[in-house]
């Protein structure tokens, strides 16, 4: 795939360095956050018991000497024994939402803030941002780090920022028409509420200037982005992040759409066997790990993400040099297991955009009422499939019952639920409720 949904454009030379350039950079980098966080004790402890010194890191080959660091060290350390520098140094804290547990903390200096700016002005530039834009930020703007990282890289752009934040459906798309807003950045589950209420309210595309959105924060299949883009008559884009490696900026897509160019020159990525923990080879899936190489305050060592993906270390098209990794298909620990299957709810998602008739809004529910499994779906469907007969209905759930099973593998109840009756999220979607937990 070569083609340029937007004009080719490159934010910087570091995304076209050659690999022997890319891994003598990496190498240098790793060794100072190496001796940077000799002033972590977590670390300095966790060194020692792996009988690591820095002078035992030379070269990128070093690497898996080094500890993991996992989300269960972040929340025993909470809230700042991570930090690397003194507190005085710090210009700002973010954090996550907390909502499984202890949130976990993240600090940057004002060189933090600065490099993490210019990583998001990259995938916004490759994504056909100009500085002629203006982009209204759907995201929250609390310790989430979405909000003030895009806010921050659209500013680098020289583009202008309209700081929506989250939720307020008709005020968001009052903003979109009056100001006549280029970009959007939000969730893509709640791009498709602003798309319904657009649909709802009959605003017709040339009512909005919208060109482009650029969706993060929670896995989304390559199906939700046609619906989108039809819908809503743009182009929407892709990238990753996650508050524990520096907020959104570690990758995002380019003109081509073939994959997330990781900012290689910011971050080594492994992707390895969840179980084994050894590395899967190029194109296979595994979970992504990273080791931040530019971060002051609170630099990470081979952070598990607990995100699935593959990796793939082609050159592209675009004539950027750095690995680009795929979709996030689901996470480690949001994994679904029923019946012994591995089910991800993207799969479900996967499977539902498939079949007409029925709304991208659905719920996971699974139980075990007599030592089985099951699975329910609740679906919920359009307004015309909402009119149908009894009879097109049952259909209608027989197509939605073979779409699953026919990526999963697996049979499930499916449930039709009337239009909108199902949760709406502006922020991260939570698609999965588990009762076995509680059984």
């Amino acid at each position: 795939m070569n083609s340029f949904v937007v004009e080719n454009r490159i934010w910087d030379k570091e995304e076209t360095l050659s690999r022997n350039e890319m891994t003598a950079l990496q190498g240098a980098k790793l060794r100072e956050t190496v001796e940077r966080v000799q002033n972590v004790p977590f670390y300095k402890e966790a060194f020692s018991e792996a009988g690591i010194t820095p002078e035992k890191i030379q070269t990128l080959d070093d690497l898996h000497r080094l500890p993991f660091t996992t989300k269960t060290d972040l929340r025993e350390q909470y809230p700042l024994r991570m930090l690397a520098v003194d507190r005085a140094e710090v210009a700002r804290y973010h954090g996550s939402s907390g909502t499984t547990g202890t949130p976990t903390m993240v600090a940057y200096t004002q060189n933090d803030l600065k490099v993490w700016a210019n990583l998001c002005a990259r995938f916004l530039t490759g994504g056909g941002l100009l500085p002629k834009h203006s982009v209204q930020i759907a995201f929250g703007y609390g310790l989430f780090t979405g909000g003030f990282g895009l806010h921050y890289g659209v500013e680098r752009v020289g583009a202008s920022v309209i700081p929506a934040a989250a939720g307020n459906t008709p005020k968001q798309v009052m903003l979109m028409m009056d100001m006549q807003v280029d970009a959007l950045v939000c969730t893509p589950s709640y791009a498709l509420t602003i798309s319904e209420f657009i649909i709802q309210n009959d605003i017709p595309h040339n009512a909005l200037n919208l060109k482009y959105a650029h969706f993060g924060g929670e896995p989304w299949t390559e199906g939700m982005r046609t619906r989108i883009e039809d819908e809503m008559g743009i182009l929407c884009f892709n990238n990753y992040g996650l508050s524990e490696v520096i907020g959104p900026g570690v990758s995002g897509e380019c003109a081509v759409r073939d994959g997330m160019h990781i900012s290689e020159d910011a971050f080594i990525v492994e992707c390895i066997n969840p179980d084994t923990l050894e590395p899967v080879p190029p194109g296979e899936e595994g979970e992504l790990v990273f080791t931040s190489l530019c971060k002051e305050a609170m630099p990470i060592i081979r952070y598990r993400t607990r995100d699935i993906a593959s990796l793939n270390p082609e050159p592209c098209a675009c004539g950027r040099t750095t690995v680009r990794m795929s979709r996030v298909t689901g996470r480690s620990d949001d994994m679904l297991i029923i019946k012994g299957v591995n089910v991800y709810p993207s799969q479900i998602e996967q499977a539902l955009l498939r079949v007409e008739g029925t709304a991208p809004h659905y719920l996971i529910e699974v139980d075990r009422p007599d030592r089985t499994d099951v699975a329910t779906v609740k679906v919920e469907m359009t307004e015309e499939s909402f009119s149908s007969s009894m009879k097109e209905m049952q259909e209608l759930k027989d197509k939605i019952d073979r779409a699953i099973q026919g990526i999963t593998g697996l049979r499930m109840n499916i449930e039709l639920v009337s239009p909108n009756s199902l949760e709406r999220f502006v922020g991260k979607a939570q698609r999965v409720t588990d009762h076995r937990e509680k059984t």
